[in-house]
């Protein structure tokens, strides 16, 4: 009698992001119940270099604490994370995506992180995988930044002296600031994220309106005119620590 086959738990994308963030084929197979031998024809289907076997060891380090203490700096990457990362449903993973590496080897280096850095030839976007249980526990039930969270994501509650450091991490991720006129864009999925957005703008005397489309898939929110423009750059680069260079000089030629 044949044995029946068994269910995969886990997407391939998932297998292949742990197996790179240096989790070895034996863990990952438990995790998505299948065999070692499936997880490695698997990463070899997705092009996946392999280590040799036997080279199981977890071979890269990082500050599981990280997202336990506030600092400018960890309130710049939960932003961050909030706009352009992801995390896993079922591996223990997070993953940051962005074209500009700089800023992924900066976030690397703040999280005191030794992952390696990949890139997707075909769309040239940079991905940081980190594989921690805690850190990803963190994110989840101290910040609310859970799986598939577009739609759904909550405004985290970020003490009042690191908000400026929340958005400057959030707009390097998703937002846009053009170079011949005083209007930003920053974009997101969640109505409830983005409003939570709005209040804090205008706290911090920041005019701000929401826009979504039809289908409320996409939320916008505008900031526009010389004055909330300029009150936005000040405030969010105010003590900056980590941030996104490119967006930082097209802000400065724009003021000048």
């Amino acid at each position: 009698m044949s044995r029946p086959l068994r269910k995969r738990t886990m997407s391939k994308v998932d297998i292949a992001q742990l197996y790179k963030a240096g989790e070895s084929t034996t863990v990952i197979a438990e995790k998505a119940n299948v065999s070692p031998d499936y997880i490695r024809i698997v990463l070899k289907e997705l092009g996946v270099p392999l280590r040799p076997r036997g080279s199981w060891k977890r071979k890269f380090k990082v500050n599981e604490d990280y997202f336990k203490t506030w600092s400018n700096n960890m309130a710049y990457i939960l932003g961050f994370i909030a706009a352009d990362g992801m995390i896993s449903g079922h591996a223990q993973l997070i993953s940051i995506a962005q074209k500009e590496k700089e800023i992924l080897l900066d976030i690397k280096r703040e999280m005191e992180s030794s992952h390696p850095i990949t890139k997707n030839e075909r769309t040239a976007v940079h991905m940081l995988n980190i594989g921690s249980k805690i850190l990803k526990e963190d994110l989840i039930h101290i910040h609310g930044i859970i799986p598939k969270k577009s739609l759904t994501l909550k405004y985290p509650n970020v003490p009042r002296e690191y908000q400026s450091h929340f958005v400057r991490g959030y707009f390097d991720g998703d937002g846009c600031i053009y170079r011949d006129k005083h209007f930003i864009n920053i974009v997101g999925g969640s109505k409830s994220f983005m409003m939570g957005l709005i209040n804090v703008l205008r706290a911090n005397d920041i005019e701000s309106r929401l826009n979504t489309n039809h289908d409320d898939l996409i939320v916008r929110v505008y900031v526009s005119g010389k004055e909330d423009v300029e009150n936005f750059f000040y405030w969010i680069y105010d003590q900056k620590g980590i941030y996104l260079e490119r967006k930082y000089s097209t802000f400065l030629k724009l003021l000048k």
